[in-house]
């Protein structure tokens, strides 16, 4: 079972009609089942595993 460890929340906004009604929409984010070196399975978004796999390539 992958452990979520994202501190990021969905996005809110409201859509809009064109009479003008409001309707809160959610907009999730987008996480990506990741298994790490030790062989745990974690649940991170893809903004974030993007900027581990950066920072990894800056290193070597």
């Amino acid at each position: 079972m992958a452990k979520n460890i994202s501190n990021r929340k969905p996005n809110v906004k409201n859509l809009r009609s064109h009479s003008l009604i409001k309707t809160k929409k959610k907009q999730g984010i987008n996480l990506q089942v990741v298994r790490l070196e030790n062989g745990q399975r974690v649940r991170i978004s893809a903004r974030e595993l993007r900027a581990i796999k950066k920072d990894q390539k800056v290193e070597a």
